[in-house]
């Protein structure tokens, strides 16, 4: 069939439009077409790229109609991050393509009370782009209740893989904490230490959407959390970092207030939004309807991003991987 991937060159849709093209659809790639994909794979040869700017486009109301005259049989939607942009692509696409399926984020939940987070059974989002995806997801749902555009939203956790930086121990990006890591120096850790991060590697992420499409009645209607089998806390995921590096992790706790005072404002904000939703997602439900298989522990997803990064001068280390 006739799959359009709406931002394809991203993270996700590096793994899963190659994936997509070996299955035997035939794939659209609707892009900005700034860059090329993260990773390299000759199945990009057979794929069809169309160039658009979605917030121009959207702004100008044409965007929908752009996607639905390139008659999809499936829309892989990547890169939707508000209500209303995602509605007008429904509304246009009803009774002209079989399936439109959304890519939101375990941040439509807010901070864990319970964990494994089950679909159903997270708190409220915090923050305009938790908020926003909680409301896709809703919107999206009725949607399929009520006998419209048959959708599905699949949620990721923090996505890691080759050719971008990893969601790192303390739920930054902060490349100096994969330095002091990797030297044995001392790690200031804010809170408890024992605060969950959810990673997924990319390609089980583009697995999941795969899944999806090729299960249409069993992912109609449904959300599904997509992540890695097991999840990481600060302080495990900290010691297993170091050890990449024969290291042995230093880490000093220290208040949030003292964490503010010797990092900077953006990865001080960034650690914050990640450490406070403390999130451990439960992926039964992908398992049981999709058949989701993820092949990325945490740990190996990570360290694959982070040898890539090494590898290719884009992270500054103390001392070699081993």
């Amino acid at each position: 069939m006739r799959i359009v991937v709406i931002g394809g060159s991203g993270h996700i849709g590096s793994f899963l439009v190659p994936r997509l093209v070996r299955a035997g659809h035939e794939v659209v790639n609707l892009s900005r077409g700034q860059r090329s994909s993260y990773v390299d794979d000759p199945a990009w040869q057979e794929v069809r790229q169309v160039s658009a700017d979605r917030a121009a486009e959207d702004a100008a109301g044409t965007f929908p109609d752009r996607v639905a005259a390139l008659a999809p049989d499936a829309v892989v939607d990547l890169i939707s991050f508000t209500p209303e942009s995602e509605k007008a692509l429904v509304e246009r696409l009803r009774g002209v393509t079989g399936q439109l399926l959304h890519c939101g984020s375990i941040w439509r939940h807010g901070p864990s009370q319970k964990v494994p987070i089950h679909e159903d059974g997270g708190t409220p989002p915090l923050g305009e782009y938790g908020i926003g995806k909680d409301a896709i997801a809703r919107m999206l749902k009725q949607e399929t209740a009520a006998g419209g555009l048959p959708t599905t939203s699949l949620h990721p956790g923090h996505i890691s893989g080759p050719g971008w930086h990893p969601i790192g121990p303390l739920g930054n990006l902060d490349p100096s904490v994969w330095w002091r890591l990797s030297a044995g120096e001392p790690l200031e850790v804010p809170g408890l230490g024992t605060e969950f991060l959810h990673h997924v590697h990319a390609d089980d992420v583009a697995q999941a959407f795969e899944r999806a499409l090729a299960r249409p009645q069993a992912a109609a209607g449904e959300d599904f959390s997509i992540a890695a089998p097991s999840a990481l806390n600060v302080r495990g995921y900290a010691q297993l970092a170091a050890s990449w590096f024969g290291q042995a992790a230093a880490l000093r706790p220290v208040t949030w207030d003292e964490f503010r005072r010797s990092t900077s404002a953006e990865a001080y904000q960034c650690s914050w939004d990640h450490l406070y939703r403390n999130q451990y997602v439960s992926i039964d439900k992908a398992r049981r309807l999709l058949g989701y298989a993820p092949r990325y522990e945490p740990e190996d997803a990570i360290l694959e991003a982070v040898r890539w990064l090494v590898d290719h001068g884009r992270l500054e280390v103390a001392t070699p991987l081993l």
